[in-house]
């Protein structure tokens, strides 16, 4: 099976909300990030992901629902722990959630859920996520420590944070990818499921394709930026066709 792609839609609500803040559901609303995320699946995209923050800067709650209602693929809902949000989720049922960091002075999602620390209320919520049928996923950067937790906490994927790897150059480059590799086998290793995102561009996934047992890539901003030149239409395509190129196991 080749590698899937998630298209994550943030921005387009960002775009949205830059104009339309206050009334995000007016009928002059554009652009529409459910319309996108549909059109997306038309070009190839495997699932949508939506970030719902608690502060509400992009998405908003009635996106993830008109979203898990129209899709046609699947909805991947990214998340915070926080027990407004948990509580979405057990409404909304979305196909996977996937519990990340959150801080509201951050532009975009930082770094990987420290899951040791926090193991404790992870447990609680991924219990009440599972008892709802929902896969669970945690965002975590490639520490062996954080991948064993996270296989102990039964999640049954885990997504590596690509960030650090996106922005480094040269021996640190390198070794940023080295340690993506080393994580991703100890992850198979425990029966982990593995997916990637984070600063993943047209430019660098093909980098990433050493990383073994890959199987899907959540990437959001490199696709709707090539979307301004190109069409959302060419760009998913583009992105897709690449992901394609990822060796079998």
């Amino acid at each position: 099976m080749s590698l899937r792609l998630g298209l994550n839609i943030d921005h387009i609500a960002t775009l949205r909300q830059g104009r339309y803040a206050r009334d995000p559901q007016s009928i002059l609303v554009e652009p529409g990030p459910v319309e996108a995320a549909l059109e997306a699946e038309r070009a190839g995209a495997d699932g949508i992901t939506a970030h719902l923050r608690e502060d509400r800067r992009h998405i908003q709650d009635h996106d993830v629902f008109q979203l898990k209602e129209r899709l046609t693929t699947k909805l991947n809902f990214e998340m915070g722990n926080a027990p407004e949000i948990v509580e979405i989720a057990l409404q909304l049922i979305p196909h996977d959630v996937c519990l990340v960091p959150e801080n509201r002075n951050e532009i975009t999602t930082e770094g990987g859920l420290d899951c040791v620390t926090h193991r404790v209320a992870l447990e609680s919520t991924i219990g009440q996520l599972h008892d709802a049928g929902i896969i669970v996923s945690l965002f975590i950067d490639p520490d062996p420590e954080q991948i064993r937790t996270a296989a102990e906490l039964s999640a049954e994927f885990i997504e590596l944070h690509t960030g650090t790897f996106a922005g480094a150059t040269g021996e640190t480059r390198r070794a940023e990818l080295q340690r993506l590799v080393e994580g991703a086998r100890i992850a198979h290793q425990l029966g982990l499921r593995i997916n990637a995102g984070h600063g993943l561009n047209y430019s660098n996934t093909r980098e990433l394709f050493a990383v073994p047992h890959l199987v899907e890539l959540n990437i959001g901003h490199a696709i709707i930026s090539r979307a301004l030149r190109v069409g959302l239409v060419a760009a998913v395509s583009e992105m897709k066709a690449l992901c394609e190129e990822y060796p079998a196991a």
